[in-house]
């Protein structure tokens, strides 16, 4: 059973594709060549779906960091006969560096283990398992140092130093690591249509690792002026957004995982490889707040094309998308996986796609307004689906929808989506003349103001004595913590105070994390806490001016 805590996978990106690797030096997760491909390596979801372990024979103290200003792995281990440092990375494009991170990555995993002092024998264990792990791959060896894996469309070379023996479609092999000693690897990827994988020396792979660390810290250089509280641990935050971004579009991955689970053993396990408008949005003003702005840039040009025509014909926003711009994302179970500690089913694709959700429209209107810079540089047709969007959210705001937790019932009038058709019309007002859409403010005051008015008289409930998850219910809803973020109540208004306090009361755990809802959705499964939640309180109580109470 595959079951090592999902706290212990460092993530690893060439914003192209991601590994996560465990802390004793196991890469468990690799989709090459794009973050939503199936898997190479896939043990995170089960134990026979393939993975790359370089470990010490003998047990050592672990401790790991990445190398300062980048997403490159360092793990010490200091065992009873030596100390070594194993590096992982995916590699980038030569010479990339600042915006261009991530322009051309080659679909290619580094490896390399140093002597520091003393003696340690490694073993390698390599068992690549593409497709989700339903392909075993036939090993030829490569003369140079290594093996070549072919199997389906998949084709892996893998160079090393060490000899490997082959048996049960795993290679294996051991090592000795002195103090000054180094022994690389690099496992290169390419699909049976396109030219076959190289062999890479010692060398290559030395000046490789040195390219892609450089590439990281020119863009951190750029792109983290961040000096404000907890900085280290926004930098880093800022650089795992930047590694969840498609460079070739623009698009942000909500997670690099497939199907890991809201409790261990339920069944609400989803594919998250996918490019969300709201998450997006959010992630966009994240990297911001990390004086990341530049991203903004490619993402409403991803935005524009992905969402190309629907607007104008009359259809709903697409609530997301593929990170290439795909819309059909049609959702599947893979039964032969039995999940992270027996969490099934195993999903890919993602069933919401096709879900209409009125919210988008504000998250991607509020991003807009947070960049003006990046406005000022979109294109017409950019700028126009900004308009389409207001006019949009103008048009639906009265139509129920299945809300920002994706609820797979019934339709209904949630608070949140009609917030957010508000945020919509109030944004597209301040950016009105940036977008050439002055003649269109008074329409979109006059619905603004209708909204408003059915928020404060349907979306609260004198019973419970606080605003609900939709219109004329009794189920309180966490989102509602947005009602003063996004500036439509204030904070210390008695309405929005009892809220605050009714949802720290009713939908906060032990621990002070606070749960989305706790009404009957419709899935099996438990409903667990939700981390995006508790940072939203904690706002709200600052709003309010109960900082103590916040921190």
């Amino acid at each position: 059973m595959s079951d090592v805590p999902i706290a212990d996978y460092a993530l690893l990106s060439d914003c192209h594709s991601a590994a996560l690797v465990t802390r004793d030096g196991s890469v468990e997760w690799l989709c090459f060549p794009r973050f939503d491909r199936p898997s190479v390596f896939g043990r995170l979801l089960d134990d026979d779906a393939g993975h790359w372990s370089l470990r010490p024979v003998a047990d050592a103290e672990i401790t790991r960091r990445y190398v300062d200003d980048t997403l490159i792995l360092e793990t010490t281990f200091r065992t009873a006969t030596g100390t070594a440092v194993l590096v992982d990375a995916l590699a980038v494009g030569r010479n990339e560096r600042g915006h261009e991170l991530g322009a051309d990555a080659p679909s290619v995993l580094l490896r390399r283990v140093t002597g520091v002092d003393g003696t340690v024998e490694f073993e390698l264990e390599y068992a690549p398992r593409p497709e989700y792990g339903l392909i075993y791959p036939l090993f030829t060896p490569v003369d140079s140092g290594g093996l070549t894996a072919r199997g389906g469309a998949d084709v892996l070379l893998l160079s090393s130093p060490v000899e490997l023996e082959v048996n049960d479609y795993i290679a294996t092999g051991r090592f000795d690591v002195r103090a000054g000693d180094t022994v690389a690897f690099c496992l290169d990827y390419a699909t049976s249509s396109e030219p076959p994988p190289k062999w890479w020396s010692p060398d290559a792979i030395a000046d490789r690792l040195a390219d892609t660390t450089e590439g990281w810290r020119t863009w951190s250089s750029l792109h983290q002026a961040y000096e404000g509280p907890w900085r280290d641990l926004v930098h880093t935050s800022g650089r795992v957004l930047y590694g969840l971004t498609y460079y070739p579009t623009g698009a942000i991955c909500a997670a690099a995982t497939t199907s890991l689970p809201e409790t261990p053993g339920g069944t609400r396990n989803w594919d998250y490889r996918y490019a969300w408008v709201r998450d997006a949005s959010f992630t966009l003003q994240a990297l911001w707040v990390a004086a990341c702005p530049d991203e903004a840039d490619k993402f409403f040009e991803f935005m524009t094309h992905a969402a190309a025509a629907q607007i104008r014909r009359g259809f709903d926003l697409q609530i997301m998308f593929g990170i290439g711009g795909e819309r059909d994302l049609t959702e599947r179970e893979l039964p032969h996986l039995r999940g992270w500690r027996n969490s099934r089913p195993v999903r890919v694709g993602n069933g919401a796609w096709n879900q209409r959700q009125l919210d988008v429209y504000g998250e991607l209107l509020d991003a807009a307004l947070r960049l003006p810079d990046q406005v000022d540089r979109l294109g017409q047709a950019s700028k126009r689906l900004l308009a389409d969007l207001a006019d949009s959210a103008a048009a639906k705001w009265q139509e129920p929808d299945h809300g920002i937790w994706e609820i797979r019932g019934e339709a209904r009038h949630f608070v949140y989506s009609k917030l957010m058709c508000w945020v919509a019309l109030d944004r597209a007002i301040a950016l009105a003349e940036r977008i050439g859409a002055q003649d269109r403010v008074d329409h979109w005051n006059r619905t603004r103001a209708e909204i408003a008015d059915a928020i404060l008289t349907r979306g609260w409930n004198d019973a419970v004595g606080a605003f609900t998850q939709s219109f004329d219910s009794e189920d309180l809803d966490a989102s509602n913590l947005m009602l003063p973020i996004v500036g439509f109540i204030a904070a210390d208004d008695p309405r929005m105070l009892a809220t605050i306090e009714a949802i720290a009361d009713r939908l906060t755990d032990e621990n002070g994390l606070v749960y989305r809802y706790r009404a009957d959705d419709g899935l099996g499964g438990e409903e667990g806490t939700f981390l995006l939640c508790t940072f939203w309180l904690a706002q709200a109580f600052a709003l309010a001016g109960k900082i103590d109470r916040a921190r």
